[in-house]
Formats: structure tokens, C-alpha cells, sequence
């Protein structure tokens, strides 16, 4: 069982608590049973899906119509998940990503239709962002969408898509006007709009349902318009203020998995007439890999607190929170896989899938150099406004 302790830190309540203890338990129960190979994951992800939602659990990223995302919910959530099983995560976080800019800009008429089954597990759904050309600059999206006959008509690509193949809808951003973000425009379309294709699937080095989307003459209702027309840049950016710090908090939950394995590992595994444990070398590894862990879950859960108490953009803290969390993460899992040694490398081995999923989280969602970029010009522009110099760092947002 992992170190549990943050729990008890003022960023949370005692409801937020409570939600940790009963999906630790659901999670115990219930993720056992399903499996990690490329060969079974849309059957997985779909039953997933479902489960989350029989239990209640999607009701985290898609919280009822005109509740707020409690981002600190789902930190907590998919930090639990996560250590469990790296595609229940996904599972959870994908239902958030591909519903969460409707929720808040979407029609009355487009929430109550799509917003219900997606939360209860009945439907899937994928947010279309990523372009061959387009990825961590969102501003540079070249689908175009054209204004046609009452509709609207998508032409492009969009790669390396979530959910595609399994989505009962694609939250899609597109070129709707001229040159830049204010250019762009969000529209929800139909797995089975016409001239909407999943052109390929893809596979990445950790199986998740993964694929490029053709659009070719798609055909759009005019009520596919998310928003406002030229308003799918604010969309988007604001859903990932909001799920930036998530993906540390999922980055945290492999770490603490890749500790537990490693503590387990060097407890019993003997060395030159000791254990692995007892080496110096190893405890000072354990220490780094604790340090670590506990820096990011700092950030991340000032972040989430930040995001669901004060008012204003979380961005700096958003950033830094997904930044130090995947950065840490990543070391903390790869000092795990060297512990084992040969072992660790193993295909199918605990710490060798870790090591899989946790490469991902450094590029989604604003790669690393990204988020190292809005940091950076955050704690520029804090410190050109804090009086008589200082960084007065802690203010910006």
C-alpha cells in the first residue's frame, strides 16, 4: 500500500478524504480482472468505461450540468487509478477531456444530449485536437472548417487522437476563420458523421486506443458549433488549466506504484550477503525517489487547491504542477526499473509498464518544454508588476 500521508495535508477535505478511501477500495476490487495488452484494449477500455460509470466515478470529470469540475476530485482520482491500472486512468480522464469544453460553453441543448451517457458510462468520448503539423502549438490547427448550406463542412487530419475508433463523439477544433487563435473554432462531431473516418490506429509503446481521424467533405449541423465561432482556443486552453495538474496527479500515482515495487523488491532481494535494501547505495535511491514524489504531490495539490478556491487562471501553477510531476515521475520509475535489474526490463514486469506509461505524460497536454515556457514567462511578467522589484511569484497566475 502506498504512503497515504498527503491526505492529511490542508489542501483537502474531509470529503475529498472520504472519495480517496472508497475508490482505494473500488479499485482493490474491481481492476484486478482487467488486463494491459494492445491485443484486448478496446474491450478493456469500453468495460472500463462502463464500470467508472455503473460506480458513479465519471461523475468526477463530468460532474452534473452546472456543477464545477472539482479539480482537487480529480487529482485524487486519478492518482488512485493510475496506481492501480494505467488504463483505468485514461479511462476516467478521456470522458473529462472530451466533454469538459462543451460543459462549460456548450448549448443547453448539446450538454443534455451528450453530457448523461458519457457520464454514466454508456458513451465515450475523445477530444481532436492534435494535427501532424499542430501539437503542442495548438494555434497553428489547419482542419478547416467551412460554413455551408446551414452546416458546416470539416476537411483535414488530426493524429495521435484518444479514443479513436471507440468515441461515440470527437470534440473537434478547427480553422474556421483567419490565421492565429482567434481563428479557431470547436465543434462535436459524431463517430458516424459523414466524411468522418478513423483513417488508422496507432499504436503507442503503452496500448491505449489510439488513431488518426480523416475529415473529407464532414458534414456538420449548424448546432455543431461549440461556443462561440472563433471562441474553440479559449475552450481548449481553459479545459487544461483545469486538467493540467490531473496529469501530475497521474504521474504521482505510477511513481508511488514504482516505490512500493522497488521497497517490496529490495526488502527480499538479496545482495553480498545482505539485501539490496540495507546497501547504502539503495537507501540513498529510496530517498531520492520519496524526495521526489513528495515535491510533486505538493504541487500538484496547491494546484488543484488553487484551481477550486481562487478565483481567476491557474496557469503557472497548472504548469508547474504537470511539468515537476511527469519530470519526477519519470525518474522516480526509471530509478524502480534499475532496482530490478534485468528483472525490470522483463516484458509485462510491474515496473517495465510503468516505465511505458509514464513516458507519455511528458508530452501531452503541453510537453515539457512547453510548460517550462509558460512558467518562465509567468514568473516574467510576475516579476514586471511586483512592486519595487521581487519576483512576487506567488501571486501570478
Amino acid at each position: 500500500m502506498a504512503d497515504r500521508s498527503f491526505l492529511d495535508w490542508p489542501f483537502l477535505t474531509d470529503a475529498h478524504r472520504a472519495l480517496a478511501d472508497r475508490l482505494e477500495s473500488w479499485c482493490a476490487a474491481r481492476l484486478a480482472r482487467f488486463g494491459h495488452g494492445e491485443a484486448t484494449v478496446d474491450a478493456d477500455c469500453r468495460a472500463l468505461v462502463a464500470a467508472l460509470g455503473e460506480a458513479g466515478w465519471l461523475g468526477i470529470p463530468v460532474p452534473d450540468d452546472g456543477k464545477p469540475l472539482d479539480v482537487r476530485a480529480l487529482c485524487l482520482a486519478r492518482e488512485t487509478l493510475a496506481r492501480h491500472h494505467g488504463l483505468a486512468d485514461f479511462a476516467l480522464v478521456m470522458q473529462g477531456l472530451g466533454t469538459a469544453a462543451l460543459a462549460a460553453f456548450g448549448s443547453p441543448a448539446q450538454r443534455a444530449r451528450i453530457l448523461p451517457p458519457v457520464r454514466e458510462g454508456r458513451a465515450i468520448a475523445a477530444l481532436a485536437m492534435t494535427e501532424p503539423q499542430s501539437g503542442s502549438d495548438v494555434a497553428a490547427v489547419a482542419t478547416a472548417a467551412v460554413e455551408d448550406a446551414g452546416g458546416w463542412v470539416l476537411d483535414g487530419e488530426k493524429t495521435l487522437i484518444s479514443n479513436a475508433g471507440i468515441a461515440d463523439h470527437y470534440l473537434v477544433l478547427a480553422r474556421s476563420d483567419g490565421p492565429g487563435t482567434r481563428g479557431l473554432s470547436l465543434f462535436v462531431a459524431p463517430a458516424d458523421a459523414p466524411g468522418l473516418t478513423v483513417a488508422e490506429r496507432q499504436q503507442a509503446i503503452a496500448p491505449h486506443p489510439l488513431g488518426r481521424l480523416a475529415f473529407d467533405g464532414c458534414r456538420l449541423p449548424a448546432d455543431a458549433l461549440v461556443g462561440p465561432r472563433g471562441g474553440g482556443f479559449k475552450a481548449v486552453m481553459t479545459v487544461l488549466d483545469r486538467f493540467r495538474p490531473s496529469v501530475g496527479a497521474a504521474a504521482l500515482g505510477f511513481a508511488r506504484r514504482a516505490l512500493d515495487e522497488a521497497l517490496a523488491w529490495s526488502e527480499r532481494r538479496p545482495m553480498f550477503g545482505t539485501t539490496l535494501a540495507d546497501m547504502p547505495v539503495t537507501q540513498a535511491a529510496l530517498a531520492d525517489m520519496a524526495l521526489d514524489i513528495d515535491a510533486a504531490a505538493l504541487l500538484v495539490y496547491r494546484a488543484a487547491w488553487r484551481a477550486d478556491t481562487v478565483d481567476g487562471r491557474n496557469t503557472r501553477e497548472a504548469s508547474m504542477a504537470k511539468l515537476f510531476a511527469t519530470e519526477a515521475a519519470q525518474r522516480v520509475v526509471d530509478a524502480a526499473v534499475q532496482m530490478h535489474g534485468g528483472s525490470g526490463v522483463v516484458l509485462g514486469s510491474v515496473v517495465e509498464r510503468l516505465y511505458r506509461e509514464v513516458r507519455a505524460l511528458r508530452i501531452y497536454e503541453g510537453a515539457s518544454e512547453v510548460q517550462r515556457q509558460i512558467v518562465g514567462a509567468q514568473t516574467r511578467a510576475a516579476f514586471a508588476a511586483a512592486p519595487e522589484g521581487g519576483t512576487g511569484h506567488a501571486h501570478a497566475s
